[in-house]
């Protein structure tokens, strides 16, 4: 990664992405770590999988909600506050999730820090919208989604892989620790540029104002309503496949994170990349296409294959989030109106559909794995054909009129 060879604001430091990215990698480790650990968890809390399962969701919706009030937020104390600030919260209330010893604690502590991470990953690509041209910023948006599919998979595979050797609460104190060394990095190297504040500060009745503004644009409702259901795609699989692999192979704890690391690696190795793409191409086609390759995979982990099929359909899975979220959200980045607004918005989207995935899966699941993987498949193509049509406009040269 060299963020330094993209021409941002002059305040940027070219430290700042590498921080960023290493944070959100960090959040997205913390949200997901706790889906292979929910049989542990429930026999640690003396609980039942129902409530502990339970935690994702007060996790990733608070979280949703708190960017509505973030987002415009950062508009009035900068960006750079609200990221160290919510950073900082994130980091303590980590470490005090480890301290639980009730499912009520442990969701209660979940349901906090849940909130302060809405300080960080959506006010982390508001700043890159702040200090990358639109033609450009694909490739610094993928870099940073990169991270958050890289902190997925390696949340669930990490809870896997190191529970058994040093247990659930020092995962937890470990990401704690890891994200303080973060913290640590971005304040002795000044990494986050400190960029100028709106001379007149809007009052909380012109933000909602502002939504309603935001939500009135057809782009803006495409994008927004994409994101939402993306991620409702992406997150109802994801979130069981340890379920799914269990059931259907047999596989213990470690053998299910070894399979689930693989969702990843194509945003680490090609985000960038596909970035690139879309500021050369555009966005109209990249989108469809993502959208059906979520849709495919879900419907080919409803088929008998073999496991090496099955973690190349997880791999391709990631994909196609690979291919649809980054892209999107360089485009809320570009909307008319606040931006700090317009990405809480997204972001807003974005986490409640990981939520909201998750328990309409897991509603769907009563009829059976493959039921409930053929009807996110079949969505999945269905949005894809969609998609083309709504997104025909997303070119390099677009007017992007409202």
């Amino acid at each position: 990664m060299n963020p330094s060879s993209m021409r941002a604001a002059p305040e940027a430091s070219r430290w700042m992405l590498p921080c960023v990215c290493s944070a959100a990698f960090l959040v997205f480790v913390q949200t997901f770590m706790v889906a292979p650990l929910i049989p542990k968890l429930a026999q640690a809390l003396a609980t039942s999988v129902g409530w502990i399962a339970l935690a994702i969701p007060a996790y990733v919706v608070p979280q949703a909600i708190a960017t509505l009030g973030v987002g415009p937020l950062s508009d009035r104390w900068g960006r750079r506050r609200v990221i160290l600030a919510a950073l900082t919260a994130f980091i303590a209330l980590t470490a005090l999730s480890a301290t639980a010893q009730s499912v009520e604690g442990f969701i209660a502590w979940r349901v906090a820090t849940g909130v302060c991470a809405a300080g960080i990953v959506p006010i982390s690509l508001t700043l890159i919208g702040d200090v990358v041209p639109f033609a450009r910023r694909g490739r610094a948006v993928g870099w940073l989604f990169g991270s958050i599919a890289g902190g997925t998979a390696a949340g669930a595979a990490i809870g896997a892989l190191l529970e058994p050797l040093i247990g659930w609460r020092s995962l937890f104190v470990a990401v704690a620790l890891l994200s303080a060394a973060v913290l640590g990095a971005i304040i002795t190297s000044a990494a986050l540029p400190r960029i100028a504040r709106a001379a007149v500060v809007a009052s909380w009745s012109a933000v909602a104002r502002g939504y309603a503004t935001l939500l009135r644009s057809g782009r803006a409702r495409r994008t927004y309503a994409y994101v939402l259901l993306n991620a409702i795609l992406q997150s109802g699989v994801f979130t069981w496949l340890a379920v799914y692999l269990h059931q259907r192979f047999g596989l213990d704890e470690t053998g299910i994170g070894l399979v689930i690391l693989g969702y990843g690696v194509p945003g680490l190795l090609l985000g960038p990349v596909i970035g690139r793409l879309a500021d050369r191409f555009g966005r109209a086609r990249i989108i469809p296409v993502g959208i059906a390759l979520t849709g495919l995979c879900a419907l080919a982990l409803a088929l008998p294959l073999r496991l090496g099929a099955v973690q190349t359909a997880i791999i391709l899975l990631s994909l196609g989030f690979d291919l649809t979220q980054p892209l999107l959200a360089a485009i809320a980045t570009d909307l008319k109106g606040p931006r700090g607004q317009a990405v809480a918005l997204m972001a807003f989207s974005l986490f409640s559909g990981f939520g909201v995935g998750s328990l309409i899966f897991q509603g769907v699941l009563t009829l059976g794995f493959d039921t409930a993987l053929v009807t996110f498949g079949v969505a999945g193509l269905l949005a894809a054909l969609l998609a083309a049509v709504l997104f025909s406009s997303e070119s390099p040269v677009a007017s992007h009129a409202v």
